[in-house]
């Protein structure tokens, strides 16, 4: 029997998107699109008769009319078949484009043999270093209630606000995203720009890290590859970039 791949539920393969988020170990970017209604095809592929793993398309929200494959696992024993299901999923769908995260190393192979015009358009950084960084006069303060806080954690939705004071002035916001595979907290802020390259980025970050923490999460965070500020921010209160967010668009499929 031929390979195949045969539209599904995301719950058909649940067993497969087990094993990969297992073997990622780490914050996986589109994770959540998954439990979005209408944002995704999932697709189970089979050789022989056996299944053997599974691929998504995204086809909504910043996809919409540019269906974009982001996902493509195969169980261990079947990676020698590795091309031969990719272009299977490629034939059974429309996609025209690659998002993937750089340390997936089946679907970056794919990316590199079946797409161009490849982009790093985030770095992704993870938790890697405890910091012990002074910001005098500086205070956080969380808008969020617990209450919604455990929703957006239980849920897997939004996340906690807190707002960044200097003596008593509100300078800086940021939070915790939870749209990730667990127990992943995605850290974001911004500091205003007149009180910007005192530290304080770098602070407002480890606090954030201290507070995902308490939270039961593993903080993460992503950043433009350009915006050197907060490339160095980020670095300086203790992540490590570990992967490129690389977009591509799906060239002719190679054969033979």
């Amino acid at each position: 029997m031929p390979a195949l791949a045969q539209l599904c539920s995301a719950s058909e393969v649940h067993s497969f998107r087990e094993r990969y988020r297992a073997e990622m170990n780490c914050q996986i970017v589109h994770d959540s699109i998954h439990r979005r209604e209408g944002w995704t095809l999932t697709y189970r592929l089979e050789h022989g008769g056996v299944a053997t793993g599974f691929g998504s398309i995204a086809i909504a929200g910043p996809w919409k009319d540019k269906p974009t494959l982001f996902e493509f696992y195969l169980l261990p024993e079947h990676r020698r078949l590795a091309f031969e299901l990719f272009e299977t999923l490629l034939a059974a769908t429309d996609a025209r484009f690659m998002e993937i995260q750089s340390n997936e190393p089946l679907l970056a192979v794919m990316l590199h043999t079946y797409a161009g015009q490849i982009v790093s358009e985030k770095i992704v950084f993870r938790d890697q270093f405890t910091t012990e960084l002074l910001a005098p006069g500086a205070v956080l303060h969380c808008v969020t209630s617990e209450k919604e806080t455990a929703t957006h954690i239980e849920q897997r939705q939004g996340g906690p606000e807190w707002v960044l004071e200097v003596d008593g002035k509100t300078v800086g916001q940021g939070g915790i995203l939870f749209h990730y595979n667990r127990p992943y907290g995605d850290i974001y802020m911004e500091v205003a720009e007149p009180f910007r390259r005192r530290g304080l980025g770098a602070w407002f970050v480890q606090e954030l890290k201290h507070a995902a923490y308490d939270l039961g999460s593993v903080p993460c965070a992503r950043c433009n590859p350009t915006n050197i500020a907060s490339r160095r921010t980020l670095q300086k209160a203790g992540f490590v970039p570990f992967a490129h967010m690389l977009t591509g668009v799906i060239g002719k499929a190679a054969s033979g």
